[in-house]
């Protein structure tokens, strides 16, 4: 599924869209992505308007119409975001269509994992902006995500940094290559840490979370090798710090990859 870094590089594919009428839409009514939303709402209200702006937060994106309409849109796990100046476009997963007079922006998904959100009004719909701080928000401080921790102290730190109201856009890589910088074991418990441990973890929270936005967000880029990132995905691998063997199992329902050299 993709992760914060992702979701941002996607929204930034509809960015030629900024700026322009829309003209058509097209929709497939009957796909899940529209669960709890109104297809035919949706092409009334966006049908004649233009794009303003967009922004992301965690997994989610935002696009701001011009008559005070709020697109949102959730990836899933196959979810993807393009623009296109064909004028024809294979339709089997092409969810949702927004023509203009200079292309079309596309919202493909296989699987229908995603989701589709319309409202109107002049201020962003609840669905957005009841949503948790980010972790890259000046109010996500220290302070802040050690409370969180404090009430979950009963917690493996892999399921816990996937908890999206906790940590929005932190998904399965990530949560990996964070505990791989803390050198903290994926499976040890919240209140195994101490302050020393929670300083350092919200320090790798923060520094991937930035640093994935920097690499990925903006054109797709490539990982160093320093990162755990390159050597996670293949079977075996070795720790790029620790040069001894990477391992693997399922924690929290999820495959994790970690260093049992350094992580403890």
């Amino acid at each position: 599924m993709p992760e914060l870094a992702e979701v941002d590089y996607f929204r930034k594919q509809w960015s030629p869209g900024l700026g322009q009428k829309v003209v058509q839409v097209t929709t497939h009514p009957w796909t899940r992505l529209y669960r709890g939303e109104s297809p035919l709402e949706l092409v009334k209200g966006l049908v004649g308007a233009t794009l303003a702006s967009s922004e992301t937060h965690g997994k989610q994106m935002l696009f701001r119409i011009s008559n005070h309409g709020w697109l949102g849109i959730h990836l899933g796990m196959t979810g993807e975001l393009l623009f296109t100046n064909e004028t024809s476009i294979d339709d089997r997963y092409a969810h949702l269509v927004l023509k203009t007079e200079e292309g079309a922006l596309v919202f493909n998904d296989p699987r229908q994992f995603g989701r589709v959100r319309f409202a109107l009004g002049i201020d962003p719909p609840d669905w957005w902006a009841e949503l948790p701080f980010q972790v890259l928000d000046h109010q996500y401080t220290f302070a802040y995500f050690s409370s969180l921790l404090e009430r979950r102290k009963g917690s493996q730190l892999k399921p816990l940094l996937l908890m999206q109201d906790l940590f929005p856009g932190i998904g399965n890589w990530m949560a990996d290559e964070i505990l791989w910088r803390a050198r903290l074991a994926p499976d040890r418990r919240v209140k195994s840490l101490n302050e020393s441990h929670h300083r350092i973890l919200f320090k790798e929270v923060r520094y991937v979370a930035k640093h994935a936005l920097r690499i990925v967000g903006d054109d797709w880029g490539d990982f160093p090798d320093s990162w755990l990132f390159n050597h996670r995905w293949k079977g075996g691998g070795t720790c790029p710090k620790s040069k001894q063997p990477l391992s693997r199992d399922t924690i929290g329902g999820r495959t994790t990859c970690w260093s049992p050299a350094i992580q403890l």
